[in-house]
């Protein structure tokens, strides 16, 4: 999934950018046995596990000027680099955390204030993007960003709903996404927020060192 689109964020002072992308399996310590967590070595870049968010096209948007930042920011053409993540499940919520070191700093798209809160409709799709608080950390821009989904199909109407959380430091990006399980006869829990942005400090820590 996408991780990073309209965001909200917050900046610190610089300071000397190391990392290790391998410690970010430190939070899976942070799960109880409730979750089903699965970690992913150390490996190449996944564009699929990175793409963006799709939208089809004829959509309005409102405030129109703002459509670019309806979709996920995506790694520039020619970027390459590792990444290592780790997936957890429970509670009726899905993390997923990553992080990345690319071969080059990857510029960041920040929306005007004009452009915190987008909303765009077009044939049976609707949707609403907005910037939500991220957590700061020193010496690193956060980010945040809440998106909701609603397509009709077939007569039903279906809600798809996701956070992303980011950092960025240097070479190195930490993404967070949160999203709400869908399971039979089971309602639908609530995006834990605040789990997420804790497993972003603590994944930052982790992989900083």
């Amino acid at each position: 999934m996408a991780c990073v689109g309209l965001l909200a964020a917050c900046s610190s002072g610089s300071a000397e950018v190391t990392a290790d992308i391998d410690r970010v399996t430190e939070v899976k310590s942070s799960f109880g046995r409730e979750f089903l967590v699965k970690d992913i070595a150390r490996t190449g870049i996944d564009p699929k596990l990175l793409a963006g968010t799709v939208l089809p096209p004829g959509l309005t948007f409102d405030p129109a000027d703002c459509s670019k930042f309806a979709v996920s920011q995506q790694l520039p053409q020619g970027v390459q680099g590792n990444m290592a993540a780790v997936a957890a499940e429970g509670r009726g919520n899905r993390f997923i955390t990553i992080a990345l070191e690319t071969s080059e700093q990857v510029p960041v798209s920040e929306p005007g204030r004009t452009c915190r809160r987008i909303g765009f409709s077009g044939g049976q799709m609707r949707g609403l993007v907005e910037s939500v608080e991220a957590p700061h950390i020193e010496g690193v821009q956060t980010m945040g960003v809440h998106r909701v989904v609603q397509t009709v199909t077939g007569g039903h109407t279906r809600t798809g709903e996701l956070y992303n959380y980011s950092a960025y430091f240097g070479p190195y990006q930490v993404l967070v996404t949160a999203n709400p399980l869908v399971q039979p006869n089971k309602p639908i829990v609530p995006v834990d927020t605040e789990r997420a942005r804790e497993l972003l400090v603590a994944a930052v820590n982790a992989v900083r060192g």
